[in-house]
């Protein structure tokens, strides 16, 4: 069965800077959080699925490569070194350990399950326990791009309806575009990784997961779907992220009325990679409303 996303993970340099662009941007930020290895987040959270703006903390040190074991601290630091924008791509796990042996098998993924915790910080301040466990695997063809599965072990401590309400309507993922200039050396690996079967589309394929749809492509035909500035030639490979809005023509009031620039294509309003640290943004219309 296809899988759902649980989340994308979006490094920049200046984690302030970024959580308050997002702010600009409309979504309701979570507050800022520290993970055991040192990088810092904050959570912009749906129904079910979320972004992760993330950071490096003071002192953060990436540990040392590890024989057998996917190092998401060092990904996320070597990513920075090159750009900002979407480096990880998390699907929803209910059992991250058999997905793991799941990959293994696939030959996608032959790493070891990554259980990690944290406190999260409630509105009144207090804290609760949040914890995952993550199943990775990799993509020869998109070496730059990092893909795992997540499972939650405290979801009653991470979601929240109050989080989920945001300013410029939006509602979920709706989509991710991923550039490739030859997609079908990555096609095998995606249908593996995603649970979903691959249809052909504009010089690439698609993949129909739960709840959202997944593309990959080259830049140029991306670039012809969400415009120039959306697809940075020398861009990440997660290109763009999809988000789902409530009401369009309010959120496009909103984007306006904070001075964001934006592009309309094909019915939605895009915010390009230069205005959004590396992050193409593409906001549409809910179509389950």
């Amino acid at each position: 069965m296809p899988r759902a996303i649980d989340h994308l993970v979006i490094p920049a340099r200046d984690l302030a800077a970024q959580a308050e662009l997002y702010r600009r941007l409309g979504f309701q930020v979570g507050a800022r959080n520290r993970h055991p290895w040192g990088t810092e987040n904050h959570i912009v959270q749906f129904d079910g699925a979320f972004l992760e703006l993330i950071g490096l903390g003071e002192g953060f040190a990436a540990p040392a490569p590890a024989p057998g074991a996917f190092s998401f601290a060092g990904f996320v630091g070597a990513f920075l070194e090159r750009r900002e924008g979407l480096a990880m791509l998390a699907m929803r796990s209910p059992d991250a350990e058999a997905d793991r042996l799941r990959f293994e098998a696939d030959g996608v993924g032959d790493f070891a399950r990554f259980d990690f915790a944290r406190k999260a910080r409630r509105p009144d301040g207090g804290e609760v326990d949040v914890a995952f466990s993550l199943a990775f695997a990799a993509c020869p063809a998109l070496p730059e791009a990092g893909f795992f599965v997540c499972q939650q072990l405290f979801p009653e401590n991470f979601w929240r309806r109050a989080a989920q309400r945001h300013p410029n309507g939006a509602t979920g993922i709706a989509g991710l575009a991923i550039a490739h200039e030859n997609p079908g050396e990555a096609v095998d690996f995606l249908t593996r990784f995603l649970g979903a079967g691959a249809r052909a589309r504009a010089g690439g394929f698609a993949f129909a997961a739960d709840g959202a749809a997944i593309e990959c492509a080259p830049r140029a035909a991306l670039a012809q779907r969400y415009g120039a500035a959306a697809i940075a030639a020398d861009g990440p490979p997660i290109a763009l992220a999809r988000i789902a809005v409530a009401d369009l023509a309010a959120t496009r009031r909103r984007l306006r009325d904070h001075g964001v620039r934006l592009d309309e294509f094909d019915g939605r309003l895009v915010v390009g990679a230069g205005e959004a640290m590396g992050a193409g943004l593409a906001f549409e219309a809910d179509a389950r409303r």
